[in-house]
């Protein structure tokens, strides 16, 4: 468990060893801080053994060493940059757990999309039904958001791995401590630069913009769950959770209910999200530099420990989600969502101002809502006549005979055909779906090895401090049988 213990052990290691080599500790003491350090370690057999300020573990290194001396390693240091360290370590760590459950939940979202390219929804602006699309492309729009999210995490980490180690309190160490092994020691790619920033600014803002990365993840996902949830209103959703114990739940009181339990679960972690996000802002706002209210490990942990669990939540409801395709399409064919296509084509390929065109869309809605019509049923004879009576209305000029065919009209009302129809780059034509998902797949399996090197690179420098600090416990055995 890499808790604040466990960092306090690693940095007292790389302390002892880099100061051995510097010359600041004498071999024997080392060994004898090596020996008493270990000690330390392997008593904390309880969580409250595992304590978590300098001022409480260096009292049981003494009472180990039965010694003062072995003190003479905390040259050059401060509790202020001791803890520091292991506070960005533990960010650390936290900022690669979010980001393979990120990953993974970006995973099985592209999973969803790639089984549902031919699934034609509705899309909405201003709460109201506005164009079709294919699910897919829906999923791949929240996809490229999530990316965005993905590679602030990266950049992020970037920002982030750097070591506020012998920077002392705030304004650096007359001993000449070795930052830069230190640090390497510590899995870091370099020192912090400055050591006032090391210990009073970046610890603080470090966690505020982690914050508003799960924040923003939180956004994304709480306007996917809004989406889903808004068809459990419906008689016949098109989407839904399947059934079971683990997603929905039924009424008490009412035999028809199956309440999309595993929705308001992670609507709730959602929202729990923001508030600690939040939280975390609040607690950096209006502070002197110095203050330690921002800098609660426990405060950024829950932050991270619920978008950990909001984002597995999250992952369960994409794999649970039942897809009706037939009844989205039926929901597609009974609005106007088309009405736009009628506009373009007849501006395209017939040469009318596309707000003419647009009035003359407008006026077929306005009859079909009128008479309960749907674009299955529409007449194009009808079509004819509102077109001659708009263009004569507002072109004069223009011949109000309607120029666009039976079959042209009836294509302007096929959701297969308008998506077939779209051109540009990031529509919803299949081919550039397609396309999409192939580019995203890759990024995919591009930031994945991306994370799972960084995640090895800060176990490899782990594993090897361990192991220098055994030579030290090596020697200390061999003279202990001399």
């Amino acid at each position: 468990m890499r808790d604040e213990f466990y960092w306090l052990g690693q940095i007292n290691k790389a302390c002892i060893i880099s100061n051995c080599v510097e010359g600041l500790l004498n071999k024997d003491l080392a060994k004898k801080a090596a020996r008493a350090l270990q000690t330390v370690l392997d008593n904390a057999t309880t969580d409250s053994e595992r304590v978590k300020r300098v001022i409480d573990f260096e009292p049981k290194m003494i009472e180990a060493a039965a010694s003062a001396d072995i003190t003479a390693i905390h040259v050059g240091r401060s509790s202020q940059d001791m803890h520091g360290t292991y506070r960005v370590a533990i960010l650390r760590d936290n900022v690669l757990k979010v980001t393979q459950e990120l990953e993974n939940l970006m995973r099985q979202l592209l999973n969803l999309a790639n089984c549902n390219q031919d699934t034609l929804i509705p899309s909405y602006t201003n709460g109201v039904a506005a164009q079709p699309t294919s699910f897919a492309h829906y999923l791949l729009g929240y996809l490229d958001g999530l990316r965005r999210d993905r590679v602030r995490l990266s950049e992020f980490f970037i920002r982030l791995n750097h070591c506020p180690m012998g920077s002392c309190v705030l304004n650096g160490s007359g001993w000449p401590l070795n930052r830069k092994t230190i640090a390497k020691y510590l899995g870091f790619t370099s020192p912090i630069r400055n050591a006032f920033d090391a210990t009073q600014i970046a610890v603080i803002d470090l966690s505020v913009e982690f914050s508003q990365i799960q924040s923003s993840i939180a956004l994304h996902i709480s306007s996917i769950i809004a989406d889903i949830m808004t068809q459990y209103v419906e008689p016949i959703p098109w989407f839904t959770l399947i059934e079971g114990k683990e997603t929905t739940y039924v009424s008490s009181a009412m035999p028809q209910k199956r309440n999309p339990g595993l929705l308001n679960q992670c609507r709730s972690l959602a929202s729990d999200v923001l508030g600690l996000a939040v939280n975390a802002q609040i607690r950096a706002h209006n502070l002197s530099s110095g203050m330690p209210d921002a800098k609660s490990v426990k405060t950024i942990e829950n932050l991270a420990d619920t978008t950990i669990e909001m984002l597995r939540s999250f992952t369960r409801i994409v794999n649970a989600l039942d897809v009706n395709k037939e009844r989205a399409l039926e929901e597609l064919n009974s609005d106007w969502t088309a009405s736009q296509e009628i506009a373009d084509q007849l501006m395209k390929k017939h040469s009318l101002p596309f707000r003419v065109g647009h009035h003359v869309a407008s006026a077929v809605v306005n009859f079909a809502r009128a008479h309960h019509l749907t674009p299955l049923n529409f007449e194009y004879e009808e079509f004819k006549k509102i077109y001659s009576g708009i263009v004569q209305k507002e072109m004069p000029t223009f011949d109000s005979n309607c120029p666009m065919s039976e079959e042209e009209f009836k294509n302007c009302l096929d959701p297969h055909k308008i998506l077939s129809s779209r051109q540009t780059a990031g529509s919803a034509n299949p081919t550039e779906v397609k396309r999409l998902l192939e580019s995203i797949s890759s990024e995919l399996d591009i930031l994945k090895e991306q994370t799972q090197m960084r995640i090895a690179s800060v176990n490899q420098a782990m594993a090897d401090l361990d192991e220098r600090f055994n030579e030290y416990l090596l020697l200390n055995s061999e003279e202990s049988h001399s």
